[in-house]
């Protein structure tokens, strides 16, 4: 942001900001003439990975826009032009927060990037949803909470809107519903990680959680008085860390003339956003943190993901990723897409009592376990089913005897 011989104020993205992800704009927050105040959000931007907006660099007016939505944007680009202005002064456009808060009629104009997506995808009423923020903003919180108990509403208009067998012509009636920015990356992503890229092949394991459920038992209490979650996730990772340990490989990534191991363990986990898609925060440095930290790294990453808060550097640099598709029900997914340029992905499924014969003093006995299948989808350019075999053995075995 730099001024100009006009004496006005570049809108423009600083080289980090973006890092090579790929960026398009998507809406303009205010129009040319209207009065802002430093680091109000002017526009949002959609990634492959999250939404962002960008903020006005000065108090002023927006002067000019010189980007349009659908445009691809790039770091040092400029996006707009503002004309400072002295805000000591109040100016007849400027609205007051607290009233604007309070008249649901202006109420989008407090929405976030990912909450105004949500509202406009499921065409909602805004003023219909009383907001829990600060000074009265809607958040993702309060219009999932309204979707929620308007699902019976839903139901009905998307039997209504969705594809369906007209009886009396014979044919197809639909709606057509554009790919998000977001969802269009994802694709692309997908298919080159799948088809073009790396050579994808699923080892998959059965893992005993009785050890893990007691332990979690035990300390659950003592981690939520500290504000944490202990969700078996983060078990997930603090084990990862060991069997990465002794398999480095998996950790690495893949270069023609090289396989590239880190010594830093970042480990990405596959969050959903509903119809949204998904995206990847990385927990950071995984091999340095105790269980609690992993937990309350976690749980911040997760909660900034599903509002809408998450920025792309907290997407970056992972080297491994864990998708525990169980959340949704699902028993084995595979494969799963290796999130490139990594060489691997574990798969979680759902946590399910099944019956399993075990050896007890030389006996077969039918016992009743928590079991769960977990995978690994390995690009086998870079790893073998040796490495797999033993990545996947050795996790079993320290989530197996978690605290012996």
């Amino acid at each position: 942001m730099k001024n100009n011989l006009s004496t006005l104020i570049d809108i423009c993205l600083a080289e980090d900001q973006l890092e090579g992800t790929a960026a398009k704009l998507s809406q303009w927050l205010v129009e040319p003439g209207t009065a802002v105040s430093a680091g109000d959000p002017v526009l949002e931007l959609e990634t492959d990975k999250v939404a962002m907006e960008v903020c006005a660099p000065a108090a002023g007016r927006l002067e000019e826009i010189l980007k349009q939505p659908g445009d691809d944007i790039e770091p040092c680009m400029v996006l707009g032009k503002i004309m400072p202005m002295d805000r000591s002064v109040p100016l007849e456009t400027d609205v007051d927060e607290t009233t604007q808060a309070v008249n649901a009629t202006d109420a989008s104009a407090l929405l976030g990037p990912a909450v105004r997506r949500l509202v406009r995808d499921h065409e909602i009423d805004i003023s219909l949803i009383a907001g829990s923020g600060r000074g009265g903003r809607v958040t993702r919180a309060d219009v999932m909470s309204f979707l929620e108990k308007t699902t019976g509403s839903k139901a009905e208009g998307m039997q209504t809107a969705g594809t369906s067998v007209d009886n009396s012509t014979g044919t197809l009636t639909g709606k057509r519903i554009p790919h998000t920015q977001m969802r269009q990356t994802i694709a692309r992503h997908m298919s080159e990680s799948l088809l073009h890229t790396a050579p994808h092949v699923t080892s998959i394991f059965e893992l005993d959680m009785s050890n893990i459920i007691e332990h979690r038992r035990w300390h659950k209490k003592e981690f939520a008085e500290q504000g944490v979650k202990l969700t078996f996730t983060a078990y997930f990772l603090a084990a990862c860390v060991q069997a990465i340990k002794a398999v480095p490989e998996v950790n690495a990534r893949f270069h023609q003339d090289a396989l590239e191991l880190f010594e830093q363990i970042n480990i990405g986990v596959g969050t959903a956003l509903g119809d949204q898609g998904l995206v990847v925060p990385v927990v950071k440095n995984v091999q340095s943190k105790s269980l609690f930290e992993i937990a309350q790294k976690l749980q911040e990453q997760t909660e900034k993901a599903r509002s809408g808060k998450l920025q792309v550097a907290d997407m970056q640099n992972g080297t491994f990723t864990i998708s525990n598709h169980g959340v949704s029900g699902s028993l084995l997914a595979a494969p799963i897409i290796i999130n490139q340029p990594q060489v691997a992905i574990l798969g979680v499924g759902k946590l399910q009592k099944r019956v399993v014969v075990c050896d007890e003093d030389g006996a077969d006995k039918m016992l009743i376990k928590p079991m769960c299948y977990i995978s690994l989808t390995i690009d086998h350019r870079a790893l073998d089913a040796y490495q797999t075999n033993q990545f996947l053995t050795l996790l079993v075995d320290v989530m197996e005897n978690w605290g012996n």
